[in-house]
């Protein structure tokens, strides 16, 4: 299967590139196949109400009145999961992750796509005046920003350490029919000894678009821009 008109390509390239085209397709099966096993994990654990601190909805409106709020109460309707972005800021993490910087730059630009399926927000350590203002220099102003430095929620979920450092972190949650939440999933980047920061990479495409090119991904590493 041809995917250019280009005159000039070779014989080595040609065979060469059907070759990478078959490892693509086997590549995208085989993801499906680890997407299912994920929809497909049994039902997690029961987990606490965690209650974390919220400001307005509008960034821009200031930080008063900030509001309690229970990670039940992140769930806008029944039959939607939710998603929580544990973004590396506060406590031992004295300066935002640039890494989950870029990350949430790019949350907030596909947000409202994702929350026609789900529900979703970032949650960090940092006290919430201090969120919300890296949030408005970032220009956040799509996403639900909650910190959760008052709570253990960031270390039972693994994201926060007995010290305060911080990691970043996915987690997904849904709630059973009896109202509980439950825990569904997390990943963290380090998933094994010699994998230490792609663990989330596909949250992100970035790292994708650059292994598209012969130069590759090499060593990059963000650069933050506003």
């Amino acid at each position: 299967m041809r995917h250019t008109r280009l005159s000039g390509e070779s014989a080595e390239y040609g065979d060469t590139r059907e070759e990478l085209r078959q490892a693509e397709i086997e590549l995208m099966r085989q993801r499906e196949r680890v997407a299912a096993m994920r929809r497909g994990l049994p039902p997690g654990p029961a987990v606490d109400d965690y209650v974390f601190e919220e400001g307005p909805a509008d960034l821009e409106a200031g930080d008063e009145p900030a509001r309690s709020v229970r990670l039940s109460e992140l769930f806008s309707e029944p039959g939607r999961d939710l998603i929580l972005y544990h973004f590396m800021f506060g406590k031992e993490q004295k300066q935002a992750c640039p890494m989950c910087t870029m990350w949430i730059d790019g949350f907030n630009g596909v947000v409202d796509h994702v929350t026609q399926n789900v529900d979703f927000a970032v949650v960090a350590a940092a006290e919430l005046p201090v969120l919300r203002a890296y949030a408005r220099d970032r220009k956040w102003t799509n996403l639900r920003l909650l910190s959760a430095g008052a709570s253990t929620f960031k270390y039972d979920l693994g994201s926060e350490d007995a010290d305060g450092s911080q990691d970043s972190t996915v987690s997904v949650f849904t709630r059973d029919d009896a109202g509980a939440v439950r825990h569904v999933y997390s990943v963290h980047p380090r998933m094994a000894e010699d994998i230490d920061q792609r663990g989330i990479d596909l949250l992100t495409p970035v790292w994708h678009l650059l292994d598209l090119t012969p130069g590759g991904r090499g060593e990059w590493f963000p650069s933050l821009r506003y």
